[in-house]
């Protein structure tokens, strides 16, 4: 891999995560030099002085600007979802690849319309879906095609946080749900079928959005699942990053718990057994460690693979509307009480941009 020039855009917020982690670790492995950040905000903008080392006269606060004085291989965009749109036009106006952050933007419609610049302009938009290629995870993935626990029946996904003070858009799916929404589609190896979701805002939370998400799918392929998501409880006992996963198998229930993963054999002599097995007793499956990169870092390695000429990143714009359409389809059920044609959601969607 060659070293790229790239602009960073977004260093506020979820941006300046990127100034602090992401970016100089891209910039250790050698996988890109940033020339130059964008932010509305001066104050943010602090984030890439300070983290980066970045000058003042390559802080912009302007983003044409910044693309018309430096010639670039493709940029970063960490700016809020309302926002993105519009950063993806500046690119395209410039010819530039996007590696964005997760999700594509704030709606199904608009992420629908950014999809269908992006391959007008022909040019590549990758998405960071971290969470699916965290190391516990992708030894989850791995496990399960191997086939060893049979097939797979159903998927429960547990994301539980106690930050009810934070109050913002349907958190517990447009922050949260985004992601883990995503992995279990993944998991299930299918598109999803049917989704019917419950939010609601507890009257101990703060502001007015539902921090309180259940969620059932069906998956074309048969495979269930249900999530849970929530913001607003006493106690967090997977929050961000430290996700439960069971998969019940023919064979075997596998747990996925705080990033340690266990299996449990189906055992005809323990039929009956009504205490059932305890945590902690099970087979330990070890987490991977086939790479020295995981998450976002593992992402940008395959979205400058794909800018070189290899395959489509599975997280590429067009194959990740199935997550928008996912988070879609369930504010759409908790607000009609019905469950939702996800792919039909999608279609209609994207029909309705062509006429």
């Amino acid at each position: 891999m060659m070293t790229y020039d790239i602009i960073h855009i977004g260093t506020s917020g979820w941006g300046e995560v990127w100034c602090k982690e992401f970016l100089p670790s891209a910039i250790d492995a050698d996988l890109f030099n940033v020339v130059a950040a964008v932010d509305l905000s001066e104050e943010a903008l602090k984030n890439a002085k300070n983290e980066l080392g970045m000058p003042e006269d390559r802080c912009y606060t302007d983003i044409e600007e910044a693309f018309s004085e430096h010639e670039v291989d493709f940029c970063t965009n960490a700016v809020p979802p309302a926002a993105r749109e519009s950063i993806v036009d500046a690119a395209i106006d410039y010819n530039l690849d996007i590696f964005s952050e997760k999700p594509i933007a704030e709606t199904l419609e608009t992420s629908v319309r950014i999809a269908k610049k992006v391959e007008e302009a022909d040019v590549k938009m990758g998405i960071t879906m971290s969470h699916r290629f965290d190391r516990d995870k992708t030894t989850l993935r791995k496990y399960l095609r191997s086939n060893k626990p049979g097939p797979l029946d159903y998927l429960v996904c547990r994301f539980t946080a106690n930050t009810r003070s934070s109050g913002s858009r349907y958190p517990a799916l447009v922050e949260g749900g985004v992601h883990q929404l995503d992995i279990l589609a993944d998991l299930a190896e299918s598109r999803c079928e049917r989704l019917y979701a419950q939010t609601w805002h507890p009257e101990w939370g703060t502001g007015t959005e539902d921090g309180q998400a259940l969620v059932n799918m069906t998956f074309e392929n048969g495979v269930r699942a249900t999530y849970e998501g929530t913001k607003t409880n006493a106690a967090g006992l997977n929050g961000w990053g430290h996700d439960y996963i069971r998969a019940e198998c023919r064979d075997e229930t596998v747990v996925l718990d705080r990033r340690e993963i266990e299996r449990f054999e189906y055992d005809s002599d323990d039929e009956g057994n009504w205490p059932g097995v305890k945590p902690g007793t099970g087979s330990e499956i070890p987490l991977l460690n086939s790479r020295n990169t995981w998450s976002h870092l593992w992402l940008i390695e395959q979205f400058i693979e794909w800018i070189e000429g290899g395959e489509p990143m599975v997280t590429n714009v067009q194959d990740n509307l199935q997550s928008m359409a996912l988070v879609e389809a369930a504010l759409l059920s908790s607000q009609t009480g019905d469950p939702v044609a996800v792919q039909k959601l999608l279609e209609d969607t994207e029909q309705s941009l062509t006429t």
